[in-house]
């Protein structure tokens, strides 16, 4: 971590390999291929929870991060890692899974309500406002009821996956155009 960086994108998920697959874990793997694309090695920093790279794109120097806390537990690895760059909460892009849109839907906001996610409630908890930028990327919904668990910690199915890669792409565009061109021109680009 040579320069301070203007931007911080954190890709939400859970550790471990059993995860590394699953729904729930599509922000994670956005900053996965975000670091390949930008040819930034994500190393581990303990004390920050995270998995952390750095790549300047455009001018802007972007730090990319995995929390490698548990999903509901997110936010201590966001507040690390603000504190230690010495951001703004808007200066922040946290992208995360939502079961409320359509499978590969992308919507971009600067803040507002966590809509019942665990890691963005946290978030929100830790760094004291609910006023940061986030992508939501949609999982889908098609799940029995009280099987919401299950589903979020389960792999994309068969139908899935053609959305979900090309989803994770544009997501990843969305992020990179958020932090060279502002929030405002990744929303008007990307949602929808």
């Amino acid at each position: 971590m040579s320069h301070t960086p203007d931007f911080l994108i954190v890709g939400l998920g859970n550790p471990g390999p059993e995860y590394t697959d699953t729904r729930h874990n599509v922000g994670m793997q956005v900053v996965a291929l975000l670091a390949e694309r930008l040819d930034a090695s994500l190393q581990k920093v303990t004390e920050a929870s995270a998995r952390i790279g750095q790549a300047r794109h455009k001018d802007v120097e972007i730090a990319l991060a995995q929390p490698l806390t548990y999903m509901n537990r997110s936010g201590h690895a966001v507040k690390a890692l603000i504190d230690r760059f010495a951001l703004t909460p808007q200066a922040l892009l946290v992208i995360v899974d939502d079961l409320h849109l359509d499978t590969g839907q992308l919507r971009l906001r600067p803040g507002g309500s966590s809509g019942g996610h665990n890691g963005v409630s946290d978030i929100a908890r830790q760094i004291g406002t609910t006023d940061f930028p986030r992508l939501r990327i949609g999982i889908g919904k098609k799940y029995a009821r009280g099987e919401q668990a299950n589903y979020v910690l389960s792999p994309f199915s068969a139908q899935q996956q053609p959305l979900i890669e090309e989803a994770r792409i544009r997501a990843g565009s969305a992020a990179l155009c958020a932090a060279t061109k502002g929030l405002d021109a990744a929303m008007n680009r990307y949602n929808g």
